[in-house]
């Protein structure tokens, strides 16, 4: 099936007040879990390519041409968004490749560089039809907008969004990338400030660190989209382990990643359904 533009999902999300999730591709394996994962939930996903990853791969083309391949070839709606990109060339290089969202990350700079620089990618970007998200505050794990005991203020997202004219912005409540445990504290106050704010979607970074009560929560207080990487890699990887401690003379990495693929699918359509409840 053709590729589902983010807005299309996204949009579905807002008028169902449901939670959309997106999720982090590392490798070929994470892409092809979370799309099954999606079919078996019979819910749209996003898949995320980080800049990260990109570098990982020694660049963006490799594993976003295996992704969107993938993405194509499911049977429900599913987008490619690159995620995390500071760099302005990576987001017009994800452009012609075919993505159908960016995540253009100026948080780091003075507000007002913020502004300019993400409303001229923003441009860039909406001329070729593309979603466009971008974060304001910091969020953490990263020194980005999602650093422990920052927020992001109702009043200046506002501002922030009319002044970009981007299309959903990740905001900083309490969450923080990369967590091991999922014991984040959100502020489910300050997303309901926010949605009321806002006037486009709320995106929650970090939320591998939000447990699924957590998580309902801050769907029904007004965040859409969710973003999950760093649990999933601990399902990857234990299930890597499992099978490793258990066939030590294993040497085909096909008998230990196609397990790993399975529980990070199976986990995938839990958490959908967690989103979506």
């Amino acid at each position: 099936m053709p590729l589902t533009p983010t807005a299309e999902i996204t949009r579905a999300a807002v008028s169902s007040a449901v939670g959309v999730g997106a999720f982090n591709v590392v490798q070929i394996e994470h892409a092809q879990a979370i799309a099954a994962g999606a079919v078996a939930a019979g819910r749209p996903v996003i898949l995320q390519i980080s800049e990260n990853t990109a570098r990982y791969h020694g660049g963006l083309e490799p594993i976003a041409l295996a992704t969107l391949a993938i993405a194509r070839s499911a049977s429900v709606p599913v987008a490619v968004h690159l995620d995390h990109a500071e760099s302005a060339d990576l987001v017009r290089e994800a452009v012609k490749l075919g993505f159908t969202s960016v995540m253009f990350d100026a948080a780091t700079l003075p507000y007002e560089e913020n502004v300019a620089a993400t409303r001229e990618i923003t441009e860039h970007c909406h001329r070729h039809g593309v979603f466009v998200e971008a974060e304001l505050g910091e969020v953490g794990g990263k020194d980005g907008a999602h650093a422990p005991g920052v927020r992001t203020d109702p009043e200046e997202a506002a501002a922030f969004v009319a002044a970009t004219g981007v299309d959903a912005l990740a905001v900083a409540v309490g969450s923080s990338h990369a967590m091991l445990t999922r014991d984040a504290v959100l502020d489910y106050a300050l997303i309901a400030r926010l949605r009321e704010a806002v006037s486009v979607p709320l995106v929650l970074h970090g939320s591998s660190g939000v447990d699924d009560q957590g998580l309902t929560r801050a769907v029904a207080a007004g965040m859409t989209k969710v973003n999950v990487s760093t649990h999933l890699n601990k399902a990857f990887t234990r299930a890597v382990r499992d099978h490793l401690d258990a066939h030590p003379a294993t040497a085909d990495p096909r008998k230990y990643l196609g397990p790993a693929r399975d529980a990070v699918a199976a986990e995938v359509a839990r958490l959908l359904a967690v989103l979506s409840s």
